[in-house]
């Protein structure tokens, strides 16, 4: 799956764009708790992840 695609799925759903890239590991989910405390912080983690590889 592209990079693009990734990003476009953290926007949408952060968890599942992290999921993609890492598996069920612990940015899995560190990522679901940032989604649940802010959308936002979920997002730049998941993208941060994303663009990191």
């Amino acid at each position: 799956m592209g990079d693009l695609l990734r990003i476009i799925l953290a926007i949408i759903l952060p968890p599942l764009g992290v999921f993609f890239e890492v598996g069920l590991g612990k940015h899995f989910w560190l990522n679901i708790l940032l989604t649940i405390l802010g959308y936002i912080p979920g997002i730049v983690h998941a993208v941060y992840i994303i663009a990191r590889r």
